[in-house]
């Protein structure tokens, strides 16, 4: 009986013994560091993983992310040094590098969002609206994601935190001011379109009118050109034989002024024009003009036809 006794307070007092060793130690990982607290109060913090020890139903370990964590931000209303409205879209990333001032300052990745979601607004506001929207958007958008991150490390400081980077996702206008901006810009297009296509037709004018001339030119020269050359082919085949010459020529005249559907001419009975006719050789009648006599390049004037 009495050895049951002991054996069964020796077991209660391993068991007891156990549960104390096992309340005495905890572990920490690689990703987390430890605040332990004694009664309420902070006594030390744990950085290095491993298996460490406390005192046993006096002190409590409170777990902290060692990681980098995201803070996303809701897009907000910015107005430019230019009085233009942006909407920014916005996220933040942090790391907790002094565990206890985070757990008296915060406590926790909840409370530390929020009042690191206060201070990147205030943060966005300040350096943005001494930007333009140009710069916002398109020229300065490193810089002013610099300025934004440097100033809201600075602030979260008193927090234990440490601010990696801030990232301005998205900086636009607003959904009204987007469409009025898209219209003009739209209208601005149309009219640059209409101007191009007026200096276009202007200039193809120009260039129509410019080889008009210069085809107008080239013809004009050529004709004087072929007038010339068959001026002097001509002289060189009267000079060769003028009575040959001179029968071409009547033939020519004969050509020009008796025509298919108007041949009626009324002319004197002995007219030098119909002298070969009269003659094949083309001899002159008695009182007419001399052999070899140039006769005009067209039929001479003729009396009114007869009705």
């Amino acid at each position: 009986m009495r050895l049951n006794l002991v054996g069964g307070i020796v077991a209660a007092v391993i068991i007891v013994a156990l549960i104390i060793a096992y309340g005495a130690l905890f572990t920490v990982y690689q990703t987390r560091q430890a605040l332990v607290v004694r009664l309420g109060q902070p006594v030390r913090v744990v950085t290095q993983p491993g298996l460490h020890s406390k005192i046993p139903l006096i002190d409590s370990v409170i777990s902290i992310d060692k990681r980098i964590l995201d803070l996303e931000n809701p897009a907000q209303e910015v107005i430019a040094s230019d009085q233009k409205r942006l909407v920014v879209d916005a996220f933040a990333r942090y790391s907790i590098k002094e565990p206890l001032k985070f757990y008296q300052t915060v406590g926790t990745v909840d409370g530390a969002n929020l009042q690191l979601s206060i201070l990147l607004n205030s943060a966005l506001r300040r350096v943005l609206g001494e930007a333009t929207l140009t710069q916002v958007v398109r020229d300065q958008r490193d810089q002013l994601m610099a300025r934004v991150r440097e100033q809201l490390n600075n602030e979260a400081q008193a927090y234990g935190i440490d601010v990696v980077d801030v990232r301005i996702r998205r900086a636009d206008l607003p959904e009204q001011n987007s469409q009025a901006v898209y219209q003009r810009m739209q209208t601005e297009r149309q009219q640059e379109a209409a101007q191009f296509r007026a200096q276009g037709a202007q200039r193809a004018q120009e260039i129509r009118a410019r080889a008009d001339r210069d085809v107008t030119v080239l013809i004009a020269d050529a004709q004087s050109k072929g007038d010339a050359e068959r001026n002097r082919i001509f002289a060189e085949a009267y000079g060769r034989d003028p009575a040959f010459f001179s029968f071409y020529r009547s033939m020519q005249a004969y050509e020009t002024g008796l025509k298919a559907n108007d041949t009626r001419m009324l002319l004197k009975p002995d007219s030098e024009f119909f002298r070969f006719f009269v003659d094949p050789s083309g001899k002159p009648r008695e009182g007419g003009a001399q052999p070899g006599a140039t006769l005009p390049d067209s039929p001479p004037p003729a009396s009114t036809p007869a009705k």
